[in-house]
């Protein structure tokens, strides 16, 4: 199955457009803060949503309005994350009721995101303003300005697209994405917008979503703090023409193939983007015991603050990589474990079997200092494996 990326972000699928402007949320005037994506035909839809207990009122708005499995339109500020207050939801749904009315749609087709401070008062009046003003702006061109609107604290815009044939038929899925601090996903700590013009059903959709989510943004983290807003929301319009995916066939394998491209794509980009960070970091875990073991061990070691800060300092102290492995909530033989440190420099192996091995440390720190770093953690006590990014 060739997957090939393509240009065009959330606008390289057919039907979509997108567009972002400067409406005022921001002080600065520099700054986008309100992003619309919109399909020319209805979609089904699904999304996945911040397991913190602190909830932002988009999130309950967006639950609410694709209940149905179906949505048109995305709106999303950047600036205010209307989380915490008392007129969260009315305000939340007001900008539904605004987006849906420039766009010629119901309401309830809209999903809705909001990004920023928390707990601070949303004025609707320059949102109201800059919808009648994006509106007539979308267009197929547009996916770059939506990425850009609804930056925070990142330093540069995410965007990904690819296309993959489903049988016969090409189709093409595109996203924009978010997050640089607040990053360790319970589902997924930041905020993605997935567009795709694949004709497939609500309930397949969301499968994939999940599965997708769960091997990719779910291993993702940052500083170790869950959002409130989070979010990750997929549309699917049907306008590639392939027939209707409705269940777990090699057409579904397929989708779901070129939809973990895309997810894993953005999580790099995320994990490289983190607040403070100079290094991309990468732990694969292979030979676990089961998948859930690889998992946890993998997202373990990204997560160590003393690995993080191991790795700042181009230091080979494995032992802190092995102490990692060590406290994760998992069984499985420690005494099985290998450990290889590898970046573009070169590679090395600091552990086998459980125990430290000779090595250069000139050497190591050569691959140490290099921007990305890759920590290959073989269990050789099963098949399963897992891949996380920090």
């Amino acid at each position: 199955m060739n997957v090939n990326k393509v240009s065009g972000g959330v606008c390289a699928p057919k039907g979509f457009v997108a567009g972002g402007i400067h409406c005022g949320i921001r002080r600065n005037q520099s700054k986008k803060d309100l992003a619309i994506i919109f399909s020319e035909k209805e979609c089904s839809a699904a999304a996945v949503y911040t397991q913190n207990k602190v909830v932002g009122a988009p999130i309950l708005v967006t639950r609410s309005n694709i209940a149905d499995g179906r949505a048109q339109a995305v709106i999303c500020n950047s600036g205010n994350a209307n989380t915490c207050n008392a007129d969260g939801v009315e305000i939340a749904s007001k900008m539904c009721d605004l987006a849906a009315k420039a766009l010629g749609i119901e309401p309830t087709d809209v999903i809705i995101a909001s990004t920023g401070v928390i707990g601070q008062p949303l004025d609707i009046n320059p949102i109201e303003k800059g919808i009648a003003a994006l509106v007539p702006a979308l267009s197929a061109g547009g996916s770059s300005d939506a990425a850009e609107a609804i930056m925070t604290t990142d330093t540069i815009k995410k965007e990904c697209a690819v296309s993959v044939r489903l049988g016969a038929t090409p189709i093409t899925i595109g996203a924009i994405a978010k997050g640089s601090g607040m990053i360790c996903p319970n589902m997924a700590t930041m905020l993605c917008f997935i567009t795709t013009d694949a004709a497939i059903t609500a309930e397949m959709l969301d499968l994939a979503l999940h599965k997708v989510v769960d091997e990719t943004f779910n291993m993702l983290s940052v500083d170790g703090d869950t959002s409130t807003n989070d979010m990750v929301s997929i549309m699917a319009n049907g306008m590639a023409g392939n027939p209707l995916i409705d269940s777990e066939d090699e057409r579904f394998d397929a989708f779901v193939t070129a939809l973990k491209i895309v997810a894993t794509e953005l999580t790099r980009l995320l994990a490289a983007d983190g607040e403070g960070a100079t290094k991309l970091l990468q732990c694969s875990v292979s030979g676990a015991p089961s998948k859930e073991v690889a998992k946890k061990v993998a997202k373990s070691v990204i997560s160590s603050s003393l690995v993080k800060t191991a790795m700042f300092g181009a230091d080979a102290n494995w032992g802190r990589i092995l102490c990692a492995i060590g406290y994760t909530d998992a069984d499985f033989k420690i005494e099985c474990v290998d450990v290889f440190i590898s970046s573009e420099a070169g590679q090395i192996q600091v552990c086998k079997n459980g125990f430290g091995l000779p090595f250069s440390e000139p050497e190591a720190k050569e691959i140490l200092l290099k921007n990305e770093i890759l920590i290959d953690i073989l269990m050789n006590q099963g098949e399963a494996q897992a891949t996380a990014w920090g």
